[in-house]
């Protein structure tokens, strides 16, 4: 199959986020016309479009878009690292780190800006004991990476299913939302656009040496790759945009598994195209999914992660039937 032209592809992809923001701003209980929506960004008298599109549906549709190309990126850079097609962000245990410690916080009582901290110290928790670990005896592989992350996060899920079990039905219904992904209360997206923006400078600004991991250790040596140290920065980049992503929104799969494939078979494998690409395609796909997560049912709303998954699983299935993917 012919590829199109980048720049059309890019072009594309960017009308795609302006309109998927434009249409999360205008449907809801009370949907805006173009114009209403103008008003609402740029009239200071329309004072109920106002506060409607300012306080409320956009920044939560900034928060859907920066939180779905941080987990694109994430994903992107997971695969590189290990070399696997089937990695995802949250496949080291760092988002099982987040939710033991948000859900701890939930069944102490606390709320707000304590379940945001608690995330993302088990975030941090996690990341630093994967780390600690892959640095064991035997040194650093992406298998043993691999394999430690996979035990972390079954361990993590162990626990978080005895905090379930621990939970007052009072506390259920909001750690299980947390746990499939929930923009309801994600009011400002400031914090994951500050881990986002410089990380994404930089995966572009070294997407040779992305380039080069992705061909596999061997190669990588060959020409020059300082291996240890590219590994390690892509593990800590990784990690830290995971945290950002859970600690924003909760679980939400899939985004960060699919959406790298999807690039790749619509653009190529150059990192130079894929990292910027699979971050807008991330994006507008999340803000989609929470669009439909509100409004499919409104008044009442479901777990954009359980969105993400439905729509995720038949289109990963798909992928691998026309894909031949890398690895």
């Amino acid at each position: 199959m012919k590829r199109p032209p980048v720049a059309l592809s890019f072009a594309l992809l960017i009308a795609a986020a302006v309109l998927s923001i434009a249409a999360a701003a205008s449907i809801g209980s009370l949907a805006l016309d173009p114009l209403e929506l103008w008003q609402g960004l740029f009239n200071a008298d329309d004072s109920l479009a106002r506060s409607l599109v300012l306080d409320l549906r956009l920044p939560r549709a900034l928060c859907a878009f920066a939180t779905g190309a941080t987990l694109a990126l994430a994903g992107v850079l997971m695969q590189v690292l290990l070399r696997n097609p089937l990695a995802d962000p949250y496949i080291l245990g760092v988002s099982g780190g987040a939710s033991v410690a948000a859900l701890a916080a939930m069944l102490a009582g606390l709320g707000g800006l304590w379940i945001d901290a608690g995330a993302a110290t088990g975030a941090l928790g996690a990341t630093l004991l994967v780390f600690a670990l892959a640095h064991g005896e035997g040194g650093w592989t992406p298998t043993r990476l691999l394999l430690i992350g996979v035990v972390v996060a079954a361990g993590c899920g162990a626990i978080v299913s005895l905090m379930l079990a621990l939970g007052s039905e009072s506390q259920l219904r909001g750690m299980v939302f947390w746990l499939m992904g929930d923009f309801s209360t994600s009011t400002s997206p400031r914090r994951v656009i500050g881990v986002l923006v410089p990380v994404l400078l930089l995966a572009m600004l070294f997407s040779r040496s992305l380039n080069l991991l992705a061909r596999g250790e061997i190669e990588a040596r060959a020409l020059g790759l300082p291996l240890g140290r590219v590994r390690v920065s892509v593990f800590v980049a990784s990690a830290v945009l995971t945290a950002a992503a859970v600690t924003t929104a909760g679980s939400i799969g899939f985004v960060g598994l699919v959406t790298p494939h999807l690039v790749r078979m619509m653009l190529g494998s150059d990192h130079r195209v894929v990292v910027p690409a699979a971050a807008i395609l991330g994006g507008v796909l999340l803000v989609l999914a929470d669009l439909l997560a509100r409004t499919v049912i409104a008044p009442r709303q479901l777990p954009v992660g359980a969105l993400t998954a439905l729509i995720g699983v038949p289109l990963f299935l798909a992928l691998m039937r026309r894909q031949r993917f890398i690895g």
